[in-house]
């Protein structure tokens, strides 16, 4: 018999919805035309683009013109530090940021200190993985140039001020830019409310399709064209459109912010659930994250005395799809960059398991789960030398 999967690694990303494929489809072999041709049939994809593109506009209240294209976050990412600093070095060349960032933020504000005199702040944070806007306020110098936050973390789920560093940003006249990839869709966003310049969000962690992303970028910013050649995305990104991929991504966009109010409170309800019962269930384990401010769907748990590469491959042996907050499964010994921002010790950092569920994810599911999670952790404990003088010392 073939064992159920249940995935629960919708931040790694998601499925693509039969609603966004149906809308793709024609553009791979029927309207298959070149949107910067001139003749009528072409015509039918430059308007499918300026469709998606007011599509995925409505949902940050911004203007369509505003929504440039991109491969995915991380281009978005690269594109929105890069160019801004390119742009305004003359101006100065100190950028703030955080810990706790996406490494497509971290490794670009790294290759910018390093290759292109950048000076760059990296902000703590606290226990519950939140920047204070205030530091943010204390570390701002006049050769502050541009500020970028993450609104949600990817591992731990917490959402950030946005608003309040937004306010500052346009306070002191400074550029803000936030990383959105995993709070596009899940929670709501308007770009002028909360002050922000500019904003990255890929389609895969919304039931899009992967390979495609937008850079919103406000009226009036100046900053450099990432890629040279042609006059598309208003001569800032060259290279013909991913059509197919802009469709889906306008299609899902509008899908997320019509669903959304239903499917978070559906998500939140089994999060919740999933929480109570590992942190009430399975002893010296702890949640990482704010339990409220936090993603929807977002659950990132750590168990003492255990490796959570160990949990993830016996988790798969039945079906369930998870990912740790260790950085082991991409080849290095390291623990989470963000685990350790927030003062998680290395062999407490190890043992994490982040759990990321859907709207299609059932209170069975959840169930499912901790019932496996709870033997899984007590195999591994039996095996640590770890927990067995732990164990003996509190005797």
């Amino acid at each position: 018999m073939d064992k159920k999967l249940i995935y629960m690694d919708n931040a790694a990303t998601t499925k693509t919805s039969p609603k966004v494929l149906e809308a793709m489809l024609p553009y791979f072999s029927e309207l298959y035309g070149n949107p910067s041709s001139i003749y009528d049939f072409a015509g039918k994809s430059k308007e499918a683009i300026m469709k998606a593109r007011q599509q995925i506009a409505d949902v940050l209240g911004a203007k369509r013109e505003e929504i440039y294209f991109t491969a995915g976050g991380s281009e978005s990412d690269n594109w929105a530090l890069k160019a801004t600093f390119e742009a305004l070095k003359d101006k100065g060349n100190h950028i703030i940021t955080t810990k706790i960032e996406h490494h497509a933020i971290l490794h670009t504000a790294e290759y910018l200190e390093k290759e292109r005199g950048a000076k760059i702040t990296y902000l703590n944070v606290d226990e519950n993985g939140f920047v204070r806007p205030e530091d943010v306020e204390k570390a701002i110098t006049p050769e502050t140039i541009l500020i970028s936050v993450m609104m949600a973390n990817n591992e731990i789920g917490t959402i950030e001020p946005i608003r309040e560093i937004g306010e500052i940003a346009k306070k002191h006249g400074i550029l803000f830019h936030t990383d959105a990839v995993q709070a596009f869709g899940q929670i709501p966003i308007h770009v002028d409310e909360m002050h922000i310049d500019m904003l990255s969000s890929s389609g895969h962690k919304i039931n899009g399709p992967k390979g495609i992303g937008f850079l919103y970028i406000r009226k009036g910013v100046k900053i450099r064209s990432f890629v040279h050649g042609g006059a598309q995305e208003r001569k800032r990104r060259a290279g013909t459109e991913n059509v197919p991929g802009i469709v889906g991504y306008g299609e899902a966009a509008m899908l997320a912010a019509e669903s959304m109010e239903e499917r978070t409170k559906t998500e939140i309800a089994v999060r919740d659930h999933l929480i109570e019962r590992l942190l009430s269930e399975i002893p010296y384990s702890k949640l990482n994250g704010d339990r409220t401010t936090r993603l929807p769907n977002n659950i990132n748990v750590s168990f003492q005395f255990i490796e959570g590469e160990s949990m993830l491959l016996m988790l798969d042996r039945f079906g369930v799809c998870a990912s740790s907050g260790s950085a082991c499964t991409s080849g290095s010994l390291d623990p989470s960059h963000v685990l350790m921002a927030i003062g998680l010790p290395h062999e407490i950092a190890h043992g994490s398991l982040r759990l990321t569920i859907s709207q299609e994810t059932t209170m069975e599911d959840a169930d499912f789960v901790v019932d496996k999670l709870k033997d899984i952790v007590a195999n591994l404990r039996s095996m640590s030398p770890l927990y067995e003088d732990f164990v003996k010392k509190q005797g």
